[in-house]
């Protein structure tokens, strides 16, 4: 990650402001779905998660062709397969003895676009 030259300014005062404190909580999500909503971004936190999902926007792919593509072991992307799939963002079809990995649905593209999207922008 790039170097952040930017000063952070703290606040020198003690004042509470009470009626915006209120009205942020009114419409805060409640602390469950944030607490599952961090579990489901640190699926992202991978890099090796982050090209699987990468590859998957081109082709549905096997295990021994995306191990191939990312020089790995079948073993390596299975586990990570594995979490991805839990999390919902990819999906299986098995045809014959091969099983297809594709992405779950096309809000997982919008996310890593999102992403990619921030990260152009900050660079």
């Amino acid at each position: 990650m790039a170097e952040n030259n930017m000063d952070f300014e703290k606040c020198d005062c003690n004042v509470i402001h009470e009626e915006i404190i209120k009205k942020v909580k009114e419409k805060m999500t409640c602390e469950e779905k944030l607490n599952d909503l961090a579990e489901f971004f640190k699926v992202f936190g991978d890099p090796t998660r982050i090209k699987i999902i990468c590859a998957l926007f081109s082709s549905e792919m096997c295990v021994c062709d995306i191990a191939s593509l990312l020089n790995m072991t079948q073993s390596a992307i299975s586990h990570q397969l594995r979490v991805l799939k839990q999390a919902r963002l990819v999906k299986n079809r098995k045809d014959g003895k091969v099983v297809y990995y594709s992405l779950d649905d096309e809000h997982v593209k919008q996310i890593f676009d999102q992403g990619l999207v921030h990260i152009n922008e900050i660079r």
